[in-house]
Formats: structure tokens, sequence, C-alpha cells
């Protein structure tokens, strides 16, 4: 079957009575959310549990979970090389499988270690089997959920649409944030309802098993496999936008994207974000201790933000379809540097204030930036590979965050040190990004 025909089946969505890139739009942000039992934020709601099950100590069960998830950043740009060759519907349904599978492996985790354990009958090996075992675990989850899963959806919908790219990803960063926000929640009524082994059991069956079937019925990878055209536009509607500021021009592979300066300057937004916010968070209740000011205080440091982070987004979204992405990119990168700065002199009253303020403005920008620039910039063709390398980055990046922050408490004695070092690199940053222009402007200017 061809890749036309193959898309029309089990319906066509050129026939489709409504634009059939808004019904991507609601999938792709569906599978966003079905990758949070694999995101930091969904396993951490198990720890505790693992913890106690494995007979292992908080630190032994972060290093594994560490190593597991820097692993799993060494194969996203090899995965966003396969995305490119299968598309969205096929590695989507794939990868919800394999996810559904890891699910119901670490619900099991500790039996299936101690049996084998008990098999070797070395009780000198146990420790180390049963660390395998779940880093293993780790890997694959991290792998499946946050890598994956979190690129097919999101590339697959920033694909169906150009002039409105910015706006539809504005949309799905406001239902993505609500889900992420009650997410923890839901799994925590799960596992107090039914155990944490049925609650990880539970999401395999919804989130894996059951939203494969979702991505393999509704999934499309291309409006153009489908009879369709980006927008919903017509043939002459697009022979029409051929001078508009975001045509793209050039198809550009990922070692061609490499060599672009552009690249780096985002790459490296993105990842500091990374690194930075995974460690300002594994270690937020230390932190404000450190500052004097108690847990209910740091907790509440989340609504504020999120409140932020959803009027950015959509103005963000907005503004991207409309703008030089550089600019949206040089806001962000202010942003960093207000949370940073407020970090690093933490304490009641204007501190945290602008800490708000600036984790509120990047948390918006992010899904921006890290959605919309890719085939703004780069064309769609290597989109998986591009957009790949970016996400090994990023969870490479957001796996070190954790050991950096701990490393200058610890050691230097003040999370300030690390807050100083991420200033620092975001600077150099925030300097470079004024060059940091659109290259398909340079093509269509030759």
């Amino acid at each position: 079957m061809n890749k036309q025909a193959y898309n029309r089946v089990p319906f066509n969505p050129a026939n489709s009575p409504v634009f059939y890139g808004w019904f991507v739009l609601l999938f792709g942000t569906l599978g966003i959310i079905m990758s949070v039992p694999g995101q930091t934020m969904g396993v951490s709601t198990f720890t505790d549990h693992l913890i106690d099950a494995l007979r292992f100590s908080r630190n032994e069960l972060s290093t594994a979970y560490l190593l597991g998830t820097i692993s799993s950043s060494f194969m996203l740009t090899r995965a966003g090389k396969v995305y490119d060759k299968i598309g969205a519907r096929w590695l989507g349904a794939i990868t919800t499988i394999a996810m559904g599978l890891v699910l119901i492996y670490l619900s099991q985790v500790d039996r299936i270690a101690f049996g084998l354990g008990g098999l070797l009958g070395k009780e000198s090996v146990q420790f180390y089997l049963s660390f395998f075992l779940v880093m293993t675990g780790f890997f694959l989850l991290r792998f499946t959920g946050q890598g994956v899963l979190t690129m097919v959806s999101r590339n697959m919908m920033m694909k169906w649409f150009n002039r409105k790219r910015g706006l539809t990803n504005g949309i799905s960063s406001v239902f993505v944030s609500l889900g992420f926000a009650v997410a923890p929640l839901i799994f925590d009524y799960l596992i107090e309802s039914y155990s944490w082994r049925w609650a990880w059991i539970l999401l395999a069956l919804v989130a894996g098993f059951g939203f494969s079937l979702v991505a393999l019925v509704f999934f499309r990878d291309n409006p153009e496999d489908c009879g369709l055209e980006q927008d919903g536009d017509t043939a002459e509607q697009i022979e029409e936008q051929q001078r508009v500021m975001h045509k793209v021009e050039k198809q550009f592979t990922l070692k061609e994207a490499q060599h672009s300066f552009p690249f780096w300057v985002l790459v490296v937004a993105l990842s500091m974000q990374a690194l930075y916010i995974t460690g300002f968070t594994f270690n937020l209740v230390s932190i404000f201790e450190a500052a004097a000011m108690d847990k209910t205080i740091a907790l509440a440091v989340f609504l504020p933000t999120a409140a932020i982070s959803v009027f950015i987004s959509l103005a963000g979204g907005w503004l991207s379809d409309h703008i030089k992405m550089k600019y949206l990119l040089l806001v962000f990168l202010f942003g960093q540097m207000v949370s940073m700065i407020s970090l690093s002199f933490l304490a009641p009253g204007l501190p945290y204030f602008f800490l708000i303020i600036g984790n509120g403005i990047v948390g918006g920008l992010f899904s921006v930036l890290s959605s919309v620039v890719w085939p703004r910039f780069y064309g769609r063709k290597h989109l998986g590979a591009i957009s790949g390398f970016a996400m090994s980055a990023l969870v490479f990046f957001s796996a070190m965050g954790p050991l950096l922050f701990s490393f200058s408490f610890t050691k230097l004695g003040a999370y300030s040190w690390a807050a100083y070092l991420c200033l620092a690199i975001v600077t150099v940053n925030f300097i470079a990004a004024f060059k940091a222009e659109n290259p398909q402007e340079k093509m269509a200017a030759k």
C-alpha cells in the first residue's frame, strides 16, 4: 500500500468537513499529555514506593534515574531519523505500545530483581542486579515517554500548520500545561486507591496500549500525504503566499542545520533551561529552606508561575506568527536571567516575586521555541532528525541539573553557585542571540 492510500485508511482526512489539522492538533496534544508517565513529574509520584520495594536509598534510586535518563538521550537523534522515514502514525503506535510494556515491567521490577537474585543465590550481587534492572526501566520509560512520544506528537502538529503554527502551538500548550498539572494528582489517587503497581498497570492500559489505537487511527504525518495543504489552504492560496515571511526555501538536513549558527544558540537556550529547571525543581524544598522559607512557600511558587506561563504561551504563540523568532528568543533568555538572578539572591519579597515572573516567562515561551522554530528555520523534510538531536541535548542536560545543584549546595555551601554558572552561560547566549536570524531569510535574499 502506498503512502497516500495508507493515509486514507480507515478514513480519508481530505473528506473531513473541518480541516483535519485541527484534529491533528487535538490528538497530538493528547499524545504529549499521554507522555506524562515518562516525564519527571510522573515518575516522581512513584519514587518513594520504588525506594521501599527495592530497598534503595533515595540517592541510589536518583542515580539510577540519572543514568537511565542520560542513556536515553543518546538514542533520540536516531529515533528522529526513524520518524522521518516511517512517520508519526507508525512510530506513535509503536512507541505507546512500548511505553505500556515498560510501565508493566516497572510495576514488577522489584519482584523480577529479587526473583533473579534468588535464582543466582548470591546476596552480594542483589543490589547491582536491582540497580541495573530499574535503571534499564528508567532508560526505556524516558526514551519512549519523555523522548519519542513527545517528539512525534509535537512534530506532527507543527507539520500541519505554517501561518497558524504559533497560534496552534499556544492552544496546545495551554491544555498540555493543565494536563501536566493534574496528572500527579491523578497518579496519586490511583496509587492510594489501587496500589502503586496497579497504578502503573492502569496507566499502561490507558496511555500505552489504549492510546496506541488512537495513534494508529487518527495520527497523520503530513497534510500533503492526505491530499491537503498546510493550514487548510488551497493550492492557489499556497502559490499566492510564496513571498510571505515564513516561506521555507530550503529543507535542511541535520548536518546542514548543525553548521548553522542559530541552531546552536537555540539548542543551548533550550538545554540550559532543561538543566536549570530540573535542578531547581528537584531541590525545590531545600532551596527555599536555605533561603529561610518553608515548604508551603516553596510549593506555592508553581500556581502563579503556571498562570503567567499560560498567558505568555498564548501571546507568544500568536506573536510567533507575526514577528521574528529571534525576538521571542531574546525575551526567553531575558526571562532565564531574571529567574537565575532571583534564585541567586532568593529571599522573601522582590527576589521571590521576580523568580515567579522569570519562570513564568520562560515556561510560556519554552514550548513555542521548542516546537515552532525547527520547521520554520530548517523545513519539515528532516524535522525528526533535527528536533530529535535537540531533544537529545535537552534530555541529557535535564539529567545533569539535579547533580549540578546538589554539588553546588553540598560542596560549595549554597545553591547560588549553580545559578551563577547557569547565568554566565545564558548571558553569553543572550548576546549571541542578536545574530540568530532565520536561515530561510538568507536563502530568500539570495
